[in-house]
């Protein structure tokens, strides 16, 4: 997997991997390797323009992840007791609350925008400032989660080429950037301690990755061409609502 510290979008990221890597584990093992391949190969133009230097920094994201973020997590979840680090999780998530929130007025969702800042408002109060998930046990379940990326997608710009990012992980050119923009909508952006600001963004990211341990043994094969190929499904699905194209094989729309 891919280490990806101190990123202020990371959680959200992460999260679409683990979600991703479910959806295509199910493909994979619905068609025969040949004929995985071949699609692979009609398409690898098309998304990863830059592979040969995709493939390096992948290679040292994942020894970063292998012996630095990976053991900690590990650590993490043997120490800290479960109902600490759900609250803990909670609290993230409903944070990202106000990035969705905002990429769902500008794309003109306002139905969803409802729906999220309700979310948001009552774990915010109820909740405990999110520690606790009340609004699902209300029925106001979480939603896929609105970034930038997709609002540009949704105004028709283009994803342009597959980039795997330096510490950052799986991205394209047009969502690359709009991590920035997402950051401004991230409270802990203005918390003016760097020292609390940091130790936060080290939690969020680290909570984030214990979620991830037990997809970890999914990947199969080749992993630079799995996550490649779960990113870029995973956002396409994102952008397009749940209706997508699947590339693994002749399955209905997810």
């Amino acid at each position: 997997m891919q280490f990806l510290p101190f990123n202020l979008s990371s959680r959200l990221l992460l999260k679409q991997m683990a979600v991703g890597l479910v959806f295509l584990s199910f493909g994979a093992l619905a068609q025969e390797q040949d004929q995985t391949q071949v699609q692979d190969q009609l398409h690898t133009e098309e998304k990863d323009t830059f592979e040969t230097l995709n493939r390096d920094i992948f290679y040292v994201n994942e020894r970063l992840d292998h012996y630095a973020l990976r053991p900690v997590a590990v650590a993490y979840t043997k120490v800290m007791p479960d109902p600490l680090e759900r609250g803990i999780g909670n609290f993230f998530d409903n944070l990202d609350e106000i990035t969705n929130v905002v990429n769902d007025l500008l794309q003109g969702k306002f139905k969803q925008a409802g729906h999220d800042s309700g979310r948001f408002l009552i774990n915010s109060t109820i909740g405990v400032g999110g520690l606790f998930d009340v609004a699902t046990r209300a029925g106001i379940s979480k939603s896929d989660g609105e970034d930038f990326g997709q609002t540009l997608a949704v105004w028709g710009v283009g994803e342009g080429p597959y980039l795997m990012l330096p510490l950052f992980g799986p991205s394209t050119l047009r969502d690359a950037p709009s991590k920035f923009i997402d950051s401004l909508t991230n409270p802990l952006t203005y918390v003016e301690d760097v020292r609390a600001r940091n130790s936060a963004r080290a939690l969020d990211l680290l909570n984030t990755r214990t979620e991830l341990l037990e997809v970890d043994d999914i990947i199969s094969g080749d992993k630079y061409l799995f996550v490649r190929d779960v990113y870029l499904q995973r956002s396409r699905y994102l952008v397009n609502d749940g209706a997508i194209e699947d590339d693994f094989g002749d399955f209905e729309d997810y």
